[in-house]
């Protein structure tokens, strides 16, 4: 224990979290293609990996929190696709996923984090040109759901 404790203050909250969300990716893939519960995926990654320098919280949080609100967050994002969500790639739509629940259930984490995080999850697993399309969808998203937000940013940089 003292040793996890020591690794997680080396670590920063930011890298425990950003490997949650690599995590959570990779639950929402399998997820996809086995229909398996959350406490299941859940069960399985708990028992099958390390957790020392993982937000263990957090994923379990983010990883339940999009599968409940699959629907609301499926509905959410079609207006900002270019085709039906099932035609979407796996991974891209497990990103996109958990991105929109960060957008839309996190407000406490700034738009932007969640927006690096989704395109870095989609270059690290996704094909080549995945993080444009996974950035361009979110950037959509995130300037209605997160309007002011977006404004305030736009005021701060002073970009149009």
């Amino acid at each position: 224990m003292a040793n996890n404790k020591r690794a997680k203050r080396k670590t920063g909250s930011y890298e425990l979290r950003r490997r949650a969300r690599r995590r959570v990716t990779q639950a929402l893939y399998q997820w996809q293609m086995t229909g398996d519960c959350a406490s299941d995926i859940i069960d399985q990654f708990l028992e099958e990996q390390s957790w020392d320098m993982v937000d263990q919280e957090y994923f379990e949080l983010l990883l339940n929190e999009s599968i409940r609100e699959n629907e609301s967050i499926s509905q959410g994002l079609i207006p900002f696709l270019d085709r039906p969500i099932e035609q979407l790639d796996c991974l891209e739509r497990s990103v996109l996923q958990l991105a929109a629940a960060e957008l839309m259930f996190h407000p406490d984490i700034p738009f932007r984090v969640v927006l690096d995080e989704a395109i870095d999850l989609a270059k690290r697993f996704g094909a080549a040109k995945s993080y444009r399309y996974v950035n361009a969808v979110l950037d959509k998203a995130a300037r209605q759901w997160r309007a002011l937000e977006a404004v305030a940013e736009v005021e701060n940089t002073g970009d149009d």
